[in-house]
């Protein structure tokens, strides 16, 4: 029995448990603030959880879907926190 047999599993579930958390902090944060970085906390936990994936069935389509969602939750935490700055996103 090696490690990633049961390492896997674990870490998919710890990650499941992890955005569940971040769901919950997104959806009660006290501020504006405090949601942008559960936001930003979930999609680096969905972009984790997509790269355990491709781990677990061996194949590269996730790893491909990972980068995409690191792009997006780069730009999309990137936009918001220009919004919270200056009110706008667009000059």
């Amino acid at each position: 029995m090696t490690v990633l047999s049961w390492a896997l599993p674990l870490a998919l579930a710890l990650l499941a448990l992890a955005m569940l958390l971040s769901l919950l902090r997104l959806l009660r944060g006290p501020s504006a603030q405090d949601r942008v970085l559960a936001l930003d906390t979930m999609y680096l936990n969905g972009m984790l959880l997509m790269l355990v994936l491709g781990m677990y069935y061996a194949t590269v389509h996730y790893f491909e879907a990972a980068l995409l969602v690191a792009l997006f939750g780069f730009v999309g935490s990137t936009a918001m926190a220009k919004f919270l700055l200056r009110g706008e996103v667009i000059e």
